[in-house]
Formats: structure tokens, C-alpha cells, sequence
């Protein structure tokens, strides 16, 4: 089984600035800063593309994980897709899709993820939860860089 959730964020910028800034791996690891997120390897400052990796080690439920993402797909400024090439997932796919509007864009964000231990019932109860919040506070912390 698999979860997801989508958050949309409307934002006063175009855009093209907010998916920069969504690429951005130092913006990244300053949104997840309360996680001692680092990037280990890949890509580690700067902007991340098409094809490439990053490996982030970070604290979430006081335990240390490693995860590689990819980015698999990229439609600047509209639309790309990371996804875990190796880590605690059984899958984990973040879609980020970038809309202009008349106030500046729609950011939506939408996660599907299946965990290799915990059940449906672990997945909607907790991580879902829990990764909501984080990413609520990293496209705040990506709105606050871009103003």
C-alpha cells in the first residue's frame, strides 16, 4: 500500500523564482535545519537537475537516516520530480508542480510514499502527518528567501 498527500501554497513571486528556489539544495538545507539535514554527497550547494543525485543525512523520530534522492523528471518552470534512489522508503515520490497566477504562483506539492516496515494504517497516522509539517515549514522557509 501507498500514501499521499498534496499541500498547495500560493505565493507572491512568479513562478520561475519558486521553482529556483525549489531546486536549491542550501535553500533545502536550511528549511531542515531543526533535522541536522546535511548533504553527503551528489550535488551538495546549488542548484540541483535533471538526472542528478543528492545524499541527505538527517535526524527525524531521534533516529539518523540516509537518503538519496534523483531528480526524474524537470519542466522548468512548471513542473519536476525527486524521488528516492536509495534510503528508508519502500518508494517515495515528491511531484512539485509551479503555476502562475494572477497574485504570483501556486506551488503544489504532492508525496506518495510507502514505508518498508510500518503499515498503511503507521503511514496516515504518523509519517503523512509528520511530513506535511516539514514540508509546510521548508516552503515557508523557501518564501521568506524569495521576498
Amino acid at each position: 500500500m501507498v500514501s499521499a498527500f498534496t499541500l498547495v501554497t500560493e505565493c507572491p513571486v512568479p513562478a520561475r523564482t519558486m521553482f529556483a528556489a525549489s531546486l536549491d539544495i542550501d535553500l533545502h538545507l536550511e528549511s531542515m535545519r531543526d533535522s541536522g539535514e546535511t548533504a553527503i554527497a551528489g550535488v551538495r550547494s546549488g542548484r540541483i537537475g535533471l538526472g542528478e543525485t543528492v545524499t541527505w543525512r538527517a535526524r527525524h523520530f531521534g533516529i539518523w537516516f540516509r537518503m538519496t534522492s534523483q531528480i526524474t523528471a524537470l519542466d522548468e518552470p512548471h513542473r519536476f520530480v525527486d524521488q528516492q534512489a536509495a534510503g528508508p522508503f519502500r518508494s517515495f515520490v515528491h511531484e512539485h508542480l509551479f503555476e502562475d497566477t494572477a497574485d504570483g504562483c501556486r506551488m503544489t506539492d504532492t508525496i506518495t510514499l510507502a514505508s518498508p516496515v510500518f503499515g498503511i494504517l503507521a503511514e496516515r497516522l504518523v509519517l503523512v502527518p509528520y511530513l506535511r509539517r516539514l514540508i509546510r515549514s521548508r516552503n515557508a522557509t523557501l518564501l521568506h528567501a524569495v521576498r
